[in-house]
């Protein structure tokens, strides 16, 4: 049964052109509904009916996974049973009458403009690695970038003259980003006085941010820093690389963005995804409004 499995890994890998990170979450539902499979004595995915899937989800909610946990794991299984059958290795879809519990809606984590300003300008530019996460954080907010794509950035993928870079995002789309005076600023003096000395016994490296030994800045690194910089900011907030991509959006829609060029910004396959942010500023609005008007 696990040859299946790696079947359908290829698969996704081959036709679908999903991206490695998105594979390996893939990898990990499918080896630990594979796990549960073997543990029931099971030999074939032919024998998999619905209520075997329905206490596979039991299972998971008795041990308290999150609801977007188990969204995930029915997602995954619904595109893994149906790859089965299309590829005639089973005569029926147990995912078939399974639904997916509603995920209740989050409001993700912003910063305000004044707390980005002061993040922004925490680190010590008289040092090296100080210009490189300052540089590292004007171009996460001027961008959006996930930390993924800012770690992928080549030095190929710069085009300063004309105020733009390219990235990769999920399934390898690739989207081009226009980049702000300060971001440009910033990756100029990044290249100039730092990355030459940080990559001085690396100097055959093309990715653009590096850490003090010259190798690539791993996503890792880039949270550790970034957790460092919060607390010397003094910024009492749980704050991620991710936050600085939700207040990209959130900043740009609360001055006037129209929300299909912020869905291309941020590189999002369906608009429903983008009006996340529009929930922010309204709930901003209703804070601002309660906060100032006298009779609120």
């Amino acid at each position: 049964m696990e040859e299946q499995v790696r079947d359908y890994l290829h698969y996704l890998q081959i036709e679908r052109g999903l991206s490695l990170n998105t594979r390996k979450s893939y990898e990990r539902d499918l080896y630990k509904y594979l796990a549960f499979v073997e543990e029931q004595k099971i030999d074939s995915w032919q024998e998999i009916d619905r209520y075997i899937i329905m206490e596979y989800l039991q299972r998971l909610h008795s041990e308290q996974n999150s609801s977007a946990t188990i969204i995930r794991m029915i997602s995954t299984l619904r595109g893994f049973h149906q790859f089965l059958r299309q590829e005639r290795l089973t005569d029926h879809d147990p995912m078939q009458h399974i639904d997916s519990p509603k995920k209740a809606q989050k409001l993700p984590n912003t910063l305000s403009i004044d707390e980005v300003t002061l993040l922004i300008e925490t680190p010590d530019t008289s040092k090296p690695l100080g210009i490189r996460n300052r540089t590292i954080l004007e171009v996460m907010y001027a961008t959006g970038l996930r930390v993924s794509e800012l770690v992928d950035l080549k030095i190929g993928d710069l085009h300063l003259a004309m105020g733009l870079l390219q990235t990769l995002g999920k399934g390898d789309k690739e989207r081009i980003i226009p980049l702000g005076d300060y971001a440009i600023q910033w990756i100029e003096k990044y290249l100039e006085e730092a990355r030459p000395f940080l990559t001085r016994k690396n100097q055959n490296e093309i990715r653009l941010f590096v850490n003090n030994h010259g190798k690539p800045l791993s996503r890792q690194g880039v949270w550790k820093n970034l957790k460092q910089i919060v607390r010397e900011a003094g910024i009492d907030k749980n704050i991620t690389p991710h936050t600085l991509r939700h207040s990209f959006a959130t900043h740009l829609l609360e001055n006037g963005a129209d929300l299909r060029i912020v869905q291309e910004l941020l590189g999002h396959a369906d608009i429903s995804t983008t009006q996340i942010y529009t929930h922010i500023t309204k709930q901003r609005m209703a804070d601002v409004y309660k906060q100032h008007f006298p009779r609120a």
